[in-house]
C-alpha cells in the first residue's frame, strides 16, 4: 500500500453471501463454495469490491453454521479446504477481496471441547473453557441467574450432574469463557489459519458479546431479548457490551496487524453512539457494523437521524462509517418499506441514498434483485427462533430464501435439484438475474449503474456531508470534497430538485420535480 493511501476497505462495497442460499453446485439444494466460485463473474459485473461469506465451517447446523464444531475446516455440505482455496484464488483473480465470518462468542455443543466438558467433573479444566455454574434453589434446581436466550427461553441448560451451562443463543451454542487462556490462544490459531490461506479479513459475529461481567449478575427484566440483543437507553443488559470485550478485540487486531492489508468488522448491536465508538478505536476493530439505517423507517427525518448518528459515532475514531439496509438476520427492506411496488420504489430510493454516503456499504445477496421477504409455510421453517419461541416467532428464514438466477420455475437455476433448502416462490420468475440483466429499468441495472458511477466519478470524494434546506418529508446532502448531491423525497407530493445535472435517479423523473418515493444523484 502506498504511504498515505487509504486502506482498500475505507470506501469498499462488500457483498454478503449467505452461503446456503447463493448457488448450489452439487445438486443437494444447498448453496456451497463451488457454487459461489461459479458466479464470481456476476459479482465482478455487479461492481462490488469484496465478499463476506457466512459460516461454512464444520457444524451440525443447529443455527445454520453459526454453531461451529471446528472453526478450522470446511463442512462437507459446503465443500472442502481445496474448494475454499480455489474460491479465494479465483475471487482475487476477479479483483474481489474475501472476508469470512468469525464466531468467537460460542461453539457448537458438538465441538470437541464441549464434549470433553460434558465428560469432565465440575471445576475441571475442561469445563473452565465454558461458563458452567451451580444452580440456585433447592438442590441447584434453578438456573444460576435470570438471563434469557436471544432465541427465546432461558439462557441456561442443565447437564446430568446438576450443573448448568450458559448459552446466549440456542442450547446447541454454549458460550465460551473468554477469561480462559486456551480460548484466547485458540482464536489466534483460527485467525492465522485463515489469514495464511489468503483471506482479506473477518466479520466478527456478536462482537459486542464474548466478555461477561464478574459474578454474572441478574439482568433487568425490562431488557428485551430481541434478535441481536440490543438494549434501550435506560436499561443496562449485562449479557452484552461488557468492557472486557475490548481486550479481545485488541488481541484480534494484534494478529491482523501482522498481516498487512487485512481487516475486521464487528457486528455491534449497541444503542449508545459513545459505546459503539469504543469498538473502532485505533487498536481495535477497523470497522463496526452500524445498524441505524436498518432500524430507520422510510421517512426523511428518520433516515437523516440515522445518517447523522452513524457519522457521529465514528467521528473521533478515524474509522469509516458503515451502511447496510438488510442482512441475514433482519426482514428484507423491500418488505420493511411496505412490500410490493411501493416497497420496491422505496428500496430503489434508499439504495441510492446508501451508496451516496461516505464510507463502507454492505449489500446483502438478493437486495440487488429487489427480493422481498418470503412468507414461508410453517412446515418449511428451520430457524431455531421458531422452535425456541414455541412457534410464536417465525424467525429469519424469510430473508434467507435462495437467489433466483434464471428460468421460469423454481429453483430458478439456484440448484439442479428440483427444490432448494427453503422453498422459492413461483412469482420470483420476474426477479431472476436473467430477467433483470438486460432490462435497463430493473433493480439489478440500477445497482450496477450506481456502483459504476460510485467507482468512477470524482463527485464521491470527501468524508463529510453538508445538509441543504428541504421541504418536509425530504432531504438533500452534498459530499464535501466531491460535490455529489443526493436528494430523497419521502413525502406524498413532488418537490423541486436542487440545482445540478442528474447523474442517476431511482425512478422516473417529472421535469425538474423529484417525485415521491424517489431519490436522485446530481452534480
Amino acid at each position: 500500500m502506498d504511504e498515505g493511501a487509504l486502506p482498500w476497505w475505507q470506501n469498499a462495497v462488500f457483498y454478503q453471501i449467505y452461503v446456503r442460499s447463493f448457488a448450489d453446485s452439487d445438486g443437494d439444494g444447498v448453496g456451497d463454495l463451488e457454487g459461489i466460485r461459479s458466479r464470481l463473474g456476476y459479482l465482478e459485473l455487479l461492481g462490488v469490491d469484496a465478499l463476506w461469506l457466512t459460516p461454512f465451517f464444520r457444524s451440525p447446523m443447529a443455527d445454520h453454521g453459526y454453531d461451529v464444531a471446528d472453526p478450522r475446516d470446511v463442512d462437507p455440505l459446503f465443500g472442502d479446504l481445496a474448494a475454499f482455496d480455489a474460491l479465494v484464488a479465483d475471487a482475487h483473480g476477479h479483483g474481489l477481496k474475501v472476508t469470512i465470518d468469525l464466531v468467537p462468542n460460542h461453539t457448537s455443543d458438538q465441538h470437541v471441547w464441549f464434549q470433553q466438558a460434558l465428560r469432565s467433573a465440575p471445576g475441571s479444566r475442561e469445563r473452565g473453557r465454558y461458563l458452567f455454574r451451580d444452580g440456585q434453589g433447592h438442590g441447584g434446581s434453578l438456573p444460576p441467574n435470570n438471563w434469557t436466550s436471544v432465541f427465546g427461553g432461558p439462557a441456561w441448560t442443565r447437564v446430568p450432574d446438576g450443573q448448568w451451562y450458559l448459552h446466549l443463543f440456542a442450547p446447541q451454542q454454549p458460550d465460551l469463557n473468554w477469561d480462559d487462556s486456551e480460548v484466547r490462544a485458540d482464536l489466534v490459531q483460527t485467525l492465522r489459519f485463515w489469514l495464511d490461506r489468503g483471506v482479506d479479513g473477518f466479520r466478527i459475529d456478536v462482537a459486542h458479546g464474548m466478555a461477561k461481567p464478574a459474578g454474572l449478575p441478574d439482568m433487568d427484566p425490562n431488557a428485551v431479548a430481541i434478535m441481536a440483543g440490543t438494549q434501550s437507553h435506560d436499561v443496562v443488559d449485562p449479557r452484552f457490551d461488557n468492557d472486557g470485550v475490548h481486550d479481545i478485540h485488541r488481541l484480534i487486531r494484534k494478529v491482523l496487524d501482522g498481516y498487512p492489508g487485512t481487516m475486521a468488522v464487528g457486528e455491534i448491536w449497541v444503542e449508545r453512539d459513545d459505546r459503539f465508538a469504543f469498538y473502532v478505536r485505533p487498536d481495535e476493530l477497523h470497522l463496526g457494523f452500524n445498524f441505524k439505517l436498518v432500524e430507520a423507517d422510510f421517512d426523511a427525518d428518520s433516515v437523516r437521524r440515522a445518517i447523522d448518528r452513524s457519522l457521529t459515532a465514528v467521528q473521533a475514531t478515524g474509522a469509516a462509517p458503515t451502511w447496510t439496509l438488510s442482512n441475514h438476520d433482519v426482514v428484507r427492506h423491500v418488505t420493511r418499506y411496505g412490500g410490493g411496488d411501493l416497497g420496491t420504489r422505496r428500496a430503489r430510493a434508499m439504495a441510492l441514498v446508501e451508496l451516496a454516503l461516505p464510507g463502507v456499504t454492505f449489500i446483502y445477496n438478493g437486495e440487488e434483485l429487489g427480493l422481498p421477504n418470503v412468507d414461508l409455510p410453517d412446515w418449511a421453517l428451520q430457524d431455531p427462533v421458531w422452535e425456541r419461541s414455541g412457534h410464536t416467532e417465525r424467525g429469519r428464514d424469510g430473508c434467507r430464501v435462495p437467489l433466483p438466477w434464471e428460468g421460469e420455475i423454481p429453483s430458478f437455476g439456484f440448484s439442479r435439484a428440483g427444490a432448494a433448502w427453503l422453498p422459492m416462490p413461483t412469482h420470483w420468475a420476474g426477479l431472476t438475474v436473467e430477467a433483470q440483466l438486460e432490462d435497463p429499468e430493473s433493480m439489478l441495472s440500477l445497482y450496477r449503474h450506481a456502483l459504476e458511477i460510485r467507482k468512477t466519478s470524482g463527485a464521491f470524494g470527501g468524508e463529510e456531508l453538508e445538509w441543504y434546506g428541504a421541504p418536509p418529508g425530504c432531504f438533500a446532502f452534498r459530499r464535501k470534497g466531491g460535490g455529489l448531491i443526493c436528494a430523497l423525497n419521502t413525502s406524498a407530493a413532488p418537490v423541486p430538485l436542487p440545482p445540478g445535472e442528474i447523474l442517476l435517479a431511482s425512478g422516473p423523473m417529472e421535469g425538474n420535480q423529484l417525485p415521491p418515493e424517489t431519490s436522485v444523484w446530481l452534480v
